[in-house]
């Protein structure tokens, strides 16, 4: 895949999961969903694709999902089946910093 920019919109080739990204590493990426490579929005998804089983948890409309060392973060704009991933390696849901305490 090519390299990766804030701001690209990517689709899954397996289901109706979109992402946009919101921040990426320097180097190429290979970002999946359900197992497959995900396509440019311009592209057409093929007929019959289905989510690999490993690859099968789903994802969630307006979750962020990054990877273990977070250069990657991408943002979910619609959900689906299939599960967000940089090649074998499944991305994990973004948690939320802590609000400091106000005592």
């Amino acid at each position: 895949m090519a390299q990766l920019k804030a701001g690209t919109r990517l689709k899954s080739a397996v289901c109706a999961t979109e992402v946009m990204v919101v921040a990426a590493p320097a180097a190429d990426v290979d970002v999946r969903c359900g197992g497959a490579a995900m396509l440019e929005m311009s592209a057409e998804r093929p007929e019959g694709a289905s989510p690999d089983a490993s690859a099968a948890q789903g994802t969630a409309l307006g979750k962020r999902y990054v990877n273990s060392d977070g250069t990657l973060e991408l943002l979910c704009t619609k959900p689906g089946e299939g599960s967000l991933g940089v090649g074998d390696e499944l991305l994990v849901i973004k948690q939320a910093k802590p609000l400091p305490s106000s005592d």
